[in-house]
């Protein structure tokens, strides 16, 4: 009897090692259809209560991913340790959260639960300072971490500081808040942006990166910060950072999912470093959602066709899954259930089966109740 039994257990056994076999990087079967949560211009995250309305409206409109903000603004929306032993107590949460109690990470894990949806908490500051605030406290504490630009000045791009994303301390600090929420919340991934892992290509001088580049190339820093051997340099640099991060993320657990949602290739290299094609090709990345921000759709169009092809040439049609990040609403301007349906159909029509908008107040009536539009019209069940 035991002897009969043994090549079934062994068969099934075989049949449990082979379907758990596979790439790290295969992507999901399901498409991403996604929107970010944000805390400014936007109140779903301030109340228990319209975030429980706000979980069941986008699971009723047919979405299956909501990707909240947890770090904005130097702070964090839930608390966090991290930052209380970097910079004190009273910088463990966003005091617009601490005020109130409460843990909004929590409460959306809570009621995106109940309606199936995943939840990829959102790093969006990634290895911003400050914006407007001469570096704000983080620089103010640790002055070692600013990123420096060629005059010897805080780095500042667009209104935005930046801390020295090449600093070891710095990566392990921002590395701490991604993988603190990995280790602590039930969640099904972390998505870094534009500025996660990033940062302008007009740094590079501080006095730890001068030492660092002499040290591994044998040369001085040019005045020019983006000469083709710097810049890549600094890019290279970012990248080992991501992979790092990818690799640690997986020690917390295997099954979350590593998001990234860069700028559109190579302007997000020559300009913040980012060479996401060279993520993809060192196996750091599950989940691309590119920014592909245009107001007209024929820049959408051309802009999706040329990231698709440096996308496919990192070899990510095969390990990782792909969903254009589509504009809705930046402060007044939206764009509205025309373009929306022009981008959807021609994302269907390069074989792109899901996307990701920006945000979530672009959904609802000031936007025609784009939302409704969208669910009648591809997500409806």
């Amino acid at each position: 009897m035991i002897a009969k039994a043994l090549p079934v257990l062994s068969f099934m056994i075989f049949l449990m090692l082979i379907s758990g076999c596979g790439s790290e990087n295969e992507p999901l079967t399901e498409p991403i259809i996604g929107i970010w949560i944000t805390n400014v211009d936007s109140n779903i995250l301030f109340s228990d209560e319209s975030i429980a309305e706000g979980m069941q409206a986008i699971s009723d409109l047919g979405f299956n991913t909501v990707y909240p903000v947890v770090w904005n603004d130097s702070y964090t929306l839930h608390p966090s340790n991290v930052m209380a032993e970097t910079f004190g107590e009273s910088f463990r949460q966003d005091s617009a959260f601490s005020n109130q109690g409460r843990d909004p990470l929590a409460v959306v894990i809570q009621e995106a639960r109940k309606h199936n949806l995943r939840v990829i908490p959102w790093f969006e500051f990634g290895f911003s300072s400050s914006y407007s605030k001469d570096g704000g406290h983080i620089i103010k504490a640790k002055p070692g971490w600013a990123a420096k630009d060629s005059s010897g000045n805080l780095l500042t791009k667009n209104g935005f500081e930046w801390m020295n994303a090449i600093h070891p301390e710095v990566q392990d600090f921002v590395k701490g808040l991604v993988l603190e929420v990995a280790e602590n919340y039930d969640i099904d991934g972390i998505q870094g942006d534009d500025r996660l892992p990033a940062m302008p290509s007009e740094g590079g001088y501080s006095d730890y990166t001068r030492r660092l580049y002499a040290q591994e190339t044998g040369s001085q820093v040019p005045d020019n910060p983006s000469e083709e051997q710097f810049l890549n340099w600094k890019a290279d640099k970012l990248s080992d950072f991501a992979e790092k991060l990818y690799s640690d993320v997986k020690e917390v657990n295997s099954d979350l999912t590593v998001s990234f949602s860069p700028s559109i290739y190579p302007w997000s290299k020559n300009e913040y470093l980012q060479d996401w094609p060279e993520w993809i090709s060192r196996g750091a990345v599950d989940e691309l959602i590119p920014q592909v921000y245009r107001w007209d759709i024929e820049s959408y169009k051309a802009t999706l066709d040329e990231t698709l092809g440096y996308f496919k040439q990192a070899g990510g049609a095969n390990r990782v899954q792909f969903a254009p990040g589509i504009i809705i609403k930046a402060g007044n301007r939206y764009n509205g259930f025309d373009y929306v349906q022009e981008a959807v159909d021609y994302n269907r029509s390069r074989d792109i089966d899901g996307e990701v908008y920006f945000f979530y107040e672009g959904l609802f009536e000031n936007n025609g109740y784009l939302g409704d539009s969208l669910k009648t019209h591809y997500y409806s069940p």
